[in-house]
């Protein structure tokens, strides 16, 4: 995907023709019904206490016409003393009080009633959005769409089904209010009514067009967004504030970050000046129905056609309907603009769901060996396959090392043998069976893996340990025991707080590891898992070799009984695995022991010679 230096989508006029096929009205009752659907399992009664409310308030808007009409009435027709005419008045006027306390409560009410709905709802939609993100494939993380999708996503179709929900509260309430004050206006002069409702039609056109530009606007600046956001977060992030000092990045970032600050900010401009001018006429056919309806009563008082009373009645209400009306047409562009919105978050949803019918994978048995035939795989975006045709079997019990120059495909391969990559081609075999077939949770319940960019959780030491294998039943005595095993037991436990010290001095009472041992926390959370199949990928990159050379001369007693993959660009690590698979541009070139891959000169052979010579002369 191209894009211009403030982040506009080239492709943005195509998207709208694709967008405009597949948002018309008739898709909008499923979506609003989809949204009510979540508002309804999140917050049912106040879903119903804000609609009440709402239809209460509206119907006692006619009702106040009709009281004030009568005290006008009362007043202007009253004769005899002043006390007379106060007790005459005194029912109208409590009764205008009443209602309008009444009023004035169901407001209140809908107001507070919609800011608890509000909150519920976005917390199950986000729920629902979490479930897409923690359940999508792996390689979703590697497509630029998909992370403008979630940028939508979380910053604006989250709050949709509320506003969806506010909508229709705005439709109903302009219909019933409409209807009461409609009722009120035709026993006064029917002949007022078609200069007010003829105004709804151009303010529907008006807000249908505002909630289009609001949608096309947000798709417009979601990668400029995406990378502004990345530059504040480097600006004030701890983890890039040694390279922000060292190289002097302060001025060139905060450029950037300006730069494209200030175009989002040109173009908000536009935007808002284009809002800003439907608001304009909105409120300019709003006003110019109510001149015309002021016009004509004066023009009906003047030929005797209405009293006074009911000149002041219809007065109140022309103004009162006109808002009704605005209220109206404004809900159903919420509705719709809304409903854009939605399909987006629908769409996005729909990425978590199994492509297999419910209950059709089979969880996967307890691990044996498992075989990978004619794989290949390609990440999103690339024209480059990182995996070309990789035929392998890991047999139960062995250690099994990938090994290649950089860029070989061994990380990739080893997030495939993980199952964290289906594949694009070709099969994995679990114990003889298609892992397609299978749960993906089952299979991944029986493998830990340690990645090279692990992740240095913020959390206690005690906790970065547990993660492995969240709700062990035995975790306290677990977690030192798999400490042990990494060589990790000493130095946390000389830690202030011992295991319950924050690792992370952005917190109260924390510390910082040295990305050493932040490496064996990182191994002791593999071995916690206590998992059939490990996968080691690149696990002792940030150790020194004495302490590599101890670990791996373990590493057959720490995983007894287990399977290791191990993915390694150092040799020495490896040339005591049970076999060693050599990678070279995403293909298998060599499979063998070390001395057969010596023996037989090849790739492995050079690499291990240059790297051999490199420590000699070092």
């Amino acid at each position: 995907m191209t894009t211009t230096g403030t982040g506009r989508v080239d492709e943005l006029a195509l998207a709208r023709e694709g967008r405009a096929r597949r948002r018309q009205l008739g898709a909008l009752p499923a979506l609003v019904a989809e949204a009510l659907r979540l508002c309804w399992s999140a917050r049912r009664r106040d879903l119903l206490l804000v609609f009440g409310v709402q239809l209460l308030g509206s119907a006692l808007l006619g009702v106040q016409v009709l009281v004030g009409r009568e005290a006008l009435a009362r007043a202007l027709g009253g004769a005899g003393t002043g006390a007379a005419v106060a007790a005459d008045l005194a029912g109208p006027l409590l009764l205008l009080a009443g209602v309008g306390l009444l009023a004035g409560f169901s407001g209140a009410v809908r107001g507070q009633r919609l800011r608890l709905l509000s909150e519920a709802v976005q917390r199950a939609v986000w729920g629902r959005v979490l479930d897409v993100t923690t359940g999508v494939e792996l390689d979703r993380f590697d497509d630029p769409a998909f992370y403008d999708r979630l940028q939508r996503v979380t910053t604006s179709a989250v709050s949709r089904p509320v506003g969806v929900a506010q909508g229709l509260v705005g439709i109903v309430g302009g219909l019933v209010g409409s209807a009461g004050l409609f009722a009120a206006l035709w026993s006064i002069e029917p002949v007022l009514l078609p200069v007010l409702l003829l105004a709804g039609v151009p303010l529907f056109l008006l807000s249908r067009r505002g909630g289009r530009l609001e949608f096309d606007f947000a798709v417009a600046q979601t990668p400029a967004y995406r990378t502004r956001a990345y530059l504040r977060d480097a600006l004030v992030g701890r983890r890039e504030a040694k390279e922000v000092r060292a190289y002097g990045l302060a001025a060139a970032l905060r450029g950037r970050y300006e730069d494209l600050a200030g175009a989002y900010e040109r173009d908000l401009r536009r935007q808002v000046a284009r809002r800003v001018r439907l608001a304009v006429a909105g409120q300019a056919l709003t006003a110019l129905s109510v001149l015309v309806t002021a016009l004509l009563l004066l023009w009906l008082v003047g030929r005797g056609r209405l009293t006074l009373a009911d000149a002041g009645a219809a007065g109140a209400a022309a103004p009162l309907l006109a808002s009704r009306l605005q209220a109206l047409t404004s809900g159903v562009g919420g509705v719709l603009e809304s409903g854009l919105f939605l399909d987006d978050l629908r769409a996005f949803l729909a990425l978590g769901r199994p492509a297999g019918a419910p209950g059709a994978l089979r969880r996967a048995g307890r691990f044996e060996h498992l075989a990978v035939r004619g794989v290949s795989f390609t990440y999103p975006r690339q024209q480059r396959p990182a995996l070309r045709e990789v035929s392998l079997e890991v047999r139960r019990g062995e250690v099994l090392a990938l090994v290649g120059e950089n860029g070989s495909g061994k990380t990739t391969l080893a997030k495939v043998l993980a199952g964290l990559h289906p594949p694009g081609a070709g099969s994995v075999l679990w114990n003889g069976e298609d892992t397609a077939g299978l749960d993906p949770a089952s299979l991944r319940d029986q493998v830990a893996v340690v990645f090279q960019d692990f992740v240095q959780w913020r959390m206690s030491g005690h906790d970065n340990v547990a993660v492995g294998r969240p709700g062990r039943p035995d975790e306290a005595a677990a977690v030192p025991a798999a400490a042990r095993q990494a060589g990790a037991d000493a130095l946390l436990r000389r830690l202030p707080q011992g295991y319950g010290t924050p690792l992370s001095t952005e917190l109260a009472g924390g510390v910082d590891l040295s990305l050493g041992q932040w490496q064996r926390v990182a191994l002791a959370r593999a071995f916690y898992r206590g998992a059939e199949l490990v996968v080691l990928d690149e696990p002792t990159a940030a150790l020194d070799a004495r302490a590599e050379a101890e670990l791996f001369a373990q590493v057959r007693e720490l995983v007894a009984g287990r399977t290791v993959v191990l993915v390694s660009h150092r040799f020495s690590s490896v040339r005591e695995a049970d076999r060693i698979v050599v990678l070279r541009e995403g293909a298998v070139d060599d499979v063998g022991t070390h001395d057969e891959l010596v023996a037989r000169g090849g790739l492995y052979a050079e690499l291990y010679a240059l790297q051999a010579q490199a420590y000699r002369e070092g």
